[in-house]
């Protein structure tokens, strides 16, 4: 299924992340620091960007390209696969819609990792209903005022801009939103503290608060008014990459799992020999298969231009659950190990739980699937 392309990529990524993240994993999830030496790695590897053009600076494969990166990167640290997976959805936007100075002064930067970027949509009354944010952008002068605040925002702490999206017209409802780049050093642009998460430490979390933040007219990204629209068109592609995501965390799990059901000894004999192990082992295996095919098959469509929503909101549903379950799963192979801290399951265990929360709640992917099931189509289709 995998061109020969793909396999050289997926293989490299896996020796990165086996070599360079997966030693760092613990330290850096107890001291929930900021990878800083492995993101300028993966910059230098040419892992952000992966589905900007070489002519822009990224590596110029396709999703299903990117669905690898992704999962070999997360078998090794979901926090490190966060990081790429917020580059690409930026750096898509930026792509599509920036104009030629913006990606000049954002895009290629990010790409290098000489600069950091949040994506700021959340707000505390508008999580799944991003229709509900009350951050403003009002004109002044030839520019815009910014004012309101965000929360729980990947890269907040750490962020040297941010690409924030804003009520312009208040009376317009989703057609009255606009995307705006913003610098962190312009007076008014305050960041709050740093959350203390469950999981995935090393990818920081935090609030952004703008106070009469003047803009000028070059920070607008796309067309005033486009906002929602242009934020919704990467959510397909973002649900993939978090799929991919939970899918190496998964698989982390079942590889951790089968090691150390051929290594612990019970009644004499390896645990691996139990009939009851072996068939959880085996229920573990197709499970992630499963998920990951979902994930292949949604990346698949977008690279063929064909409708893919429902698809990709399956695939980010099941393998969200999927790493919740198996991780979860693998801590029961290691017995009362497994809950004790610093075993690698015990923090793949509580790595995978947001995968069923970000980019979109289990909640709001079913809705997705059964709004695209029930949408009338012509016949034959």
């Amino acid at each position: 299924m995998l061109s020969a392309e793909q396999i050289q990529v997926r293989d490299a990524v896996r020796r990165f992340a086996e070599e360079v993240v997966r030693p760092a994993a613990r330290e850096l999830d107890e001291s929930e620091r900021f990878p800083a030496e492995i993101y300028s790695a993966m910059a230098g590897l040419g892992l952000f960007g992966i589905g900007v053009p070489t002519e822009l600076g990224g590596a110029g494969l396709d999703t299903m390209g990117y669905a690898l990166v992704m999962e070999e990167l997360s078998r090794g640290y979901a926090s490190v696969a966060d990081q790429c997976g917020l580059v690409e959805l930026v750096a898509t936007l930026l792509t599509r819609h920036g104009s030629e100075a913006q990606r000049e002064r954002y895009l290629r930067p990010l790409l290098r990792a000489e600069r950091r970027c949040a994506y700021a949509i959340t707000e505390a009354e508008a999580g799944s209903d991003v229709a509900a944010i009350r951050t403003t952008a009002t004109r002044s002068g030839e520019g815009w005022r910014l004012d309101g605040g965000k929360l729980w925002i990947h890269n907040a702490p750490v962020c040297d801009f941010a690409v924030v999206l804003a009520r312009t017209d208040k009376a317009a409802g989703r057609r009255g939103m606009s995307i705006f780049l913003v610098d962190r050093e312009l007076p008014g642009f305050a960041v709050g503290a740093k959350e203390r998460k469950m999981g995935q430490r090393a990818s920081p979390v935090g609030a952004l608060h703008f106070d009469a933040v003047e803009l000028g007219p070059d920070a607008l990204l796309g067309p005033e008014g486009r906002g929602f629209h242009v934020m919704m068109s990467v959510l397909d592609k973002g649900r993939v990459g978090i799929a991919a995501l939970a899918v190496g965390i998964a698989q982390a799990g079942l590889e951790a799992a089968l090691g150390h059901a051929r290594e612990r000894h019970q009644f004499g004999r390896p645990i691996a020999d139990n009939q009851g192990l072996q068939w959880l082992l085996a229920d573990m295996a197709t499970a992630i298969q499963g998920a990951r095919l979902l994930t292949w098959d949604a990346a698949a469509r977008l690279d063929r231009g064909e409708p893919a929503t429902m698809a990709c909101s399956m695939a980010k549903c099941v393998a969200g659950d999927v790493a919740v379950r198996e991780t979860g799963n693998a801590v029961q192979v290691f017995g009362g190990s497994g809950y004790i801290r610093g075993f690698e399951v015990e923090r793949l265990y509580r790595d995978a739980k947001i995968c069923q929360i970000y980019e979109g709640t289990q909640q709001i992917q079913r809705t997705i699937i059964a709004r695209e099931l029930l949408r009338p189509r012509e016949p034959g289709r």
